[in-house]
C-alpha cells in the first residue's frame, strides 16, 4: 500500500478532516492534500511528525509493514 493511502486511512480512522489535521500539525492544507493524494513526496521530517501524531512506526506509515505498531 502506498504511503499516501496510509495517510488518508489514518486520518479517516481518527475521524479527522484534512482541515482539522493540518491545524493540529500546523501545516498548509494544500501541502498536506498533495501528500495524501501522492502528488508530492513527503519530507522525512513531516513523516516523523505524522508518525508521532498517530503513534505509529515509520515503517507502517510508509506502507512497508501492515503491523500497526504503536510507539512507546
Amino acid at each position: 500500500m502506498p504511503y499516501y493511502q496510509r495517510l488518508r486511512d489514518l486520518r479517516e480512522d481518527n475521524d479527522l478532516t484534512q482541515t482539522q489535521l493540518v491545524q493540529k500539525l500546523n501545516m498548509h492544507k494544500t501541502t498536506y492534500t498533495n501528500y495524501e493524494q501522492g502528488k508530492r513526496d513527503m519530507p522525512f521530517e513531516i513523516a516523523i511528525k505524522i508518525a508521532k501524531f498517530y503513534n505509529v512506526s515509520l515503517d507502517y506509515l510508509a506502507g512497508l509493514t501492515n503491523e500497526y505498531r504503536k510507539l512507546k
